[in-house]
């Protein structure tokens, strides 16, 4: 086998996170010449997933405070020998998928029209993300203990779900349906927002549609922002909330986005890779890019890798992240994987009749729901709760991925959502922690897997990469358009369409 310096490579790309392995998958039928590395000896980069003994692994490699990588801070909790044996009923280390970032989907997302453009949806099966749940606290004037027990209230999906919810009073139902009439509409009415794009939602929603602080809250945590509502704008709340509530039923009654089973987009990462190698692309593992050299124009690229080669390349399509960036990380989350002993069979219980079983639930913890006397609670925190349907624990266990914006007291502040989320949820009976990973992430505001919902935007990304490495005279439209391979089954798998 010739060493990589031999080769005059189209394009390197650094990365095998969900950006850079798209882009592989979409230059996978160009017939250029193309070298993929990754500096870490695993797939998917800031989206991979991880086995027990893979995950305490990672823990080690990012245990301290790192000021420029992706990950900080990780530690470990399991129980010890001394704990009961309903307490240390982990399984073997391959029964679990642990993904570092967990993102949903959503159904009208252009990814998914990819997948099937490109051929490599038959190799994913997806599962359906069904109910949203949000965390809330007991009246002012409840008087006996059971209503003074803070509960979870599922999400109202639609205009059923309102009417049907006695929690709001029916003029209070009447500005909601207005402002939902409107925000799945939201663009053919610019008089209405852009006024407003860099306001508050909460001051939007009180002043424009009169709805209450309550209202206001379930509104934002369609959203999936991790910010105060304060400090979340309408410019960026609207396009989310259009997206939440136009997604529901495209696939199915009951649901509005779906995740890849086995790893959510580390299995995406995977397949997309595995679609680059087919096409001719070589891969190394474990190989990091040192230095670069750019000679100029119409002349390649030198770069020097990790392990002592030199290559060149026409192209270079940097990672996410490289060793000479150090500029500061604007954003940084804390989160959560945890192991839980039940299947928490009332987080997917369906209220859609024809509904698909979802595999996933979200759980928003609104702020201030979980103020104690030494934790303050400003922003919000998501839990994504994956029963064993995703295929990431054994049956009989969920695994909870809880995040919240980085602080001084956020670990502590998920911990405390962990608990009430114990408490609250219904027939779970004496359910335990078997294991937890903590840790926190960082990177610009921007970066990908910082969302908790796939964004379209990196497609675009890719497209515009995808256009500049295949030059002048290509058509945009044959972005990821491909046709089946010979040999390849022709059945049309119902992976997108069933989600189940």
């Amino acid at each position: 086998m010739e060493s990589l310096s031999e080769t005059q490579w189209d394009v390197l790309i650094e990365g095998t996170g969900l950006r850079q392995s798209l882009l592989a998958l979409a230059l996978s039928r160009s017939g250029k010449k193309i070298l993929h590395v990754d500096q870490n000896g695993y797939y998917g980069d800031a989206e991979a997933a991880f086995s027990l003994q893979e995950a305490d692994e990672w823990v080690e490699q990012v245990k301290g405070d790192s000021p420029t990588g992706t990950f900080r801070n990780a530690s470990l909790w399991k129980p010890d020998e001394e704990a009961s044996k309903e307490e240390r009923k982990l399984s073997f280390s391959r029964a679990y998928t642990l993904t570092l970032s967990p993102q949903i989907i959503y159904t009208r997302s252009q990814l998914l029209t990819q997948l099937v453009s490109s051929k490599v949806y038959r190799q994913l099966e997806f599962q359906a993300v069904g109910n949203w749940w949000i965390y809330t606290l007991p009246e002012a004037e409840a008087v006996s203990e059971s209503d003074q027990k803070a509960i979870l209230k599922r999400l109202p999906n639609g205009r059923e779900d309102i009417f049907e919810d006695e929690s709001i009073e029916n003029r209070a139902k009447r500005s909601l349906m207005k402002f939902l009439k409107f925000v799945v509409n939201y663009e053919e009415h610019p008089e209405i927002w852009q006024p407003h794009a860099e306001s508050s939602l909460s001051d939007f929603l009180a002043s424009q549609f009169q709805l209450s602080p309550y209202l206001q809250t379930l509104i934002a945590a369609l959203t999936l922002s991790l910010d105060k509502p304060e400090e979340t704008s309408v410019g960026y709340a609207l396009p989310r909330i259009e997206r939440h509530l136009t997604s529901i039923g495209v696939f199915g009654p009951g649901f509005g986005a779906v995740l890849p089973k086995w790893g959510g987009g580390a299995e995406i990462s995977q397949v997309a890779c595995r679609a680059g190698a087919v096409g001719g692309g070589s891969y190394v593992l474990g190989t990091g890019i040192k230095t670069v050299q750019e000679k100029g124009e119409d002349q390649p690229i030198e770069v020097e890798l990790s392990n002592g080669e030199t290559v060149k390349t026409k192209y270079l399509a940097r990672g996410s992240e490289s060793k000479d960036d150090t500029t500061p990380s604007p954003r940084a989350l804390s989160k959560i994987i945890a192991v839980v002993s039940s299947p928490f069979a009332s987080l997917f219980e369906s209220s859609v009749e024809g509904s698909p079983l979802a595999a996933v639930s979200v759980v928003v913890f609104p702020p201030n729901t979980l103020t104690t006397d030494t934790i303050p609670h400003t922003h919000p925190v998501y839990i994504m709760v994956h029963s064993s349907e995703t295929g990431e624990c054994p049956a009989g266990q969920c695994v909870l991925y809880a995040t919240t914006l980085y602080s001084p007291t956020s670990k502590a502040l998920l911990d405390a959502a962990l608990q009430a989320l114990l408490n609250s949820a219904k027939d779970i009976g004496d359910a335990k922690l078997l294991y937890t990973l903590s840790y926190e992430q960082q990177g610009p505001a921007s970066h990908p897997s910082l969302d908790l919902a796939f964004n379209d935007q990196v497609l675009e990304d890719v497209a515009q990469e995808w256009d500049a490495i295949m030059g002048e005279g290509v058509d945009p439209a044959t972005f990821m358009q491909f046709e089946d391979r010979p040999g390849m089954n022709d059945d049309d798998n119902e992976g997108l369409a069933s989600a189940n």
